[in-house]
């Protein structure tokens, strides 16, 4: 059963702009400061303005061309079935890396309000599967206006915490009366590379965009502003997050409870804690939706099983949502007994997106009016950028569309001659 999108400007945006602070917003500083120190916030700025315009071709290629496949239509129509189905494939084999390291982060907050032993803490992630799980099969709607609230709230705790610090200035002394001085580890600007390569975790979810904007009223009209609004609130928060990391001293392994606590006295553990959790459940519900939107249009052009197609009343894939939330089971059951590291999980993750980025972006040039032109040549020159700055975790991404290409051809060519012979 298809049903009408419900998706407007403002939900599409709390939905995109709470999958991009989702895990992150309150870790993600701490360790993109960790590698490049005070120059954390020129990693963040730049990371920011040089998403903009990817982010700007992307919304332009989902109004233009609305599909559940996402980047793989895009690709698709650009250089035909196989490569496009190739990156869908590759878009959904990293489920298993970025899952485990989106709830390994989620995680941190229920550390931060509680401490338990190592099989209760993957119990409790067991249940964030659950919840899941349980917000999918509703729907992409009930979660768009969750999320959006979620949004809010997390913008007016880091504007708090802004004003809290720059009132506790003495405007004659120029020193703060909370006595915070800079507490970072000088780092070489050059550290702002590698820090900005792991920072571009916070903005995996562009992509994730494309695949639900057939959720859209009007994706024409409404897929750019909500994505470019998401975006640029996005980056002013994780760069608001780092200043504050970087200006308040912490000795926390989850500074910026420690930084709340600083500024207001009490509280951090449960506002931050609840606000990350539910971030952190907002990022992988997100993605979640979107990769049960891509099996179902690859099951549609036979590539995946043909069950996946099928939707309840509510327009979801519901047997595909169940076959993938079984596979995050696993692979999270995986991660805990092997201890994966989390920094790893990260880049690896992000070699996957920022091969998928590049390719939509070679796919825009194709697809878009010439105008765009420049915009995409700045969006594929990020990703090259980007690419360097993780160096070897590319390896993963390139491997992956490696093996995936041949296998794909050889079921495509299978599949064609299955229907001459018919």
């Amino acid at each position: 059963m298809n049903k009408t999108g419900t998706l407007g400007t403002w939900q599409g945006a709390g939905l995109l702009a709470t999958t991009l602070l989702g895990t992150s917003v309150f870790i993600l500083p701490q360790m993109t400061i960790d590698i490049a120190g005070q120059h954390a916030i020129w990693a963040w700025s730049l990371l920011t303005l040089s998403i903009l315009p990817i982010a700007l071709i992307f919304a332009r290629l989902c109004a233009k061309y609305p599909h559940a496949g996402g980047p793989a239509n895009f690709v698709e129509l650009a250089f035909g079935k196989v490569k496009g189905q190739a990156l869908g494939l590759s878009f959904l084999l990293v489920v298993p890396i970025g899952a485990p390291a989106a709830l390994i982060m989620t995680y941190q907050f229920v550390d931060g309000l509680m401490m338990f032993n190592e099989n209760i803490a993957l119990l409790i992630q067991y249940g964030f599967i659950f919840s899941i799980y349980l917000l999918n099969i509703r729907g992409v709607s009930l979660a768009a206006s969750i999320q959006l609230l979620l949004t809010l709230l997390i913008v007016i705790v880091v504007v708090a915490l802004l004003l809290r610090y720059f009132m506790s200035f003495d405007a004659a002394s120029h020193q703060s009366i909370l006595h915070i001085q800079s507490h970072i580890e000088d780092k070489t600007v050059l550290s702002i590379l590698p820090a900005a390569g792991l920072a571009f975790w916070s903005f995996l979810g562009i992509e994730a965009m494309a695949h639900l904007s057939t959720e859209f009223k009007n994706p024409k009209k409404n897929m750019t502003p909500a994505i470019i609004i998401a975006t640029i609130v996005v980056g002013l928060i994780y760069v608001a997050c780092t200043f504050l990391i970087t200006h308040v001293p912490t000795s926390s392994n989850l500074a910026i409870v420690e930084v709340f606590n600083t500024l207001m006295g009490s509280g951090g553990h449960i506002i931050i804690g609840i606000l990350g959790i539910a971030g952190g459940l907002a990022t992988v519900n997100v993605y979640t939706a979107s990769c049960c939107k891509l099996m179902q249009s690859l099951s549609n052009q036979k590539l995946l099983l043909s069950a996946y197609s099928r939707q309840n009343s509510n327009g979801v894939a519901n047997v595909a949502l169940k076959h993938l939330t079984m596979i995050m089971l696993v692979v999270l059951t995986v991660s805990h007994i092997f201890s994966l590291d989390l920094e790893i999980l990260v880049g690896l993750c992000n070699g996957v997106f920022v091969l998928i980025y590049a390719v939509s972006m070679i796919s825009a040039i194709k697809l878009l009016p010439r105008k765009y032109l420049s915009l995409i040549v700045v969006g594929l020159a990020v990703c090259i950028v980007l690419a360097v700055s993780l160096a070897w975790k590319m390896i993963y991404a390139l491997l992956l569309l490696m093996m995936l290409l041949p296998i794909v051809k050889a079921k495509y060519v299978k599949h064609l001659s299955h229907e001459s012979a018919q």
